[in-house]
């Protein structure tokens, strides 16, 4: 597993630096104070670079940091000195892809935050603790389709894996009461 490529976060901000939508993979960063502040400093040495046309490239705290903005957003892929630029960058392309087919072109930070869940389970469907799964927009944007079907829709109405998923809730649910 050492040679697969690392994900360490991805960060979706505003315009201000202030969150959208982030998610940690490394325990590099312990505290929650510790996450904002590399947040931070990642915006305050990136604000001023024109990253809206193709995505840019950062060393920032022995980290490759891969960005790009879009409107009032700002994409952020962050992974280990030693990981593949051009991999990470796959990873943000995906990620600003399937958030703009999810947000329908409206990509903007009142509409990411209406649709939240949707950039959240984008995030879920791209990384999984820190391992690359997918960086094709469409293809993520169809699974997060298909994950935020109605879960009180029939089972017959439902793929298998969408039927998995809702057993899934409903037995965690269950074991939650």
């Amino acid at each position: 597993m050492d040679s697969c490529p690392k994900v360490k976060n991805i960060l979706l901000l505003d315009s201000e630096g202030k969150r959208v939508a982030v998610k940690y993979f490394s325990d590099e960063w312990a505290t929650n104070s510790a996450k904002e502040a590399f947040e931070k400093t990642i915006f305050t040495k990136t604000q001023k670079t024109n990253a809206r046309a193709e995505a840019e490239i950062g060393m920032f705290e022995n980290n490759i940091v891969i960005y790009k903005f879009i409107q009032d957003l700002h994409f952020f892929v962050t992974g280990g000195e030693d990981e593949n630029e051009i991999i990470l960058a796959n990873v943000l392309q995906g990620f600003y892809d399937a958030v703009g087919l999810l947000l329908r072109g409206n990509v903007e930070k009142k509409e990411a935050l209406e649709n939240l869940d949707l950039v959240l389970l984008c995030i879920d469907e791209i990384i999984d603790g820190g391992i690359i799964l997918e960086t094709d927009g469409d293809v993520i944007v169809g699974k997060v389709a298909s994950n935020s079907i109605d879960s009180n829709a029939p089972l017959s109405e439902q793929t298998i894996s969408q039927a998995l998923a809702t057993a899934r809730e409903h037995l965690t649910r269950s074991l939650l009461k």
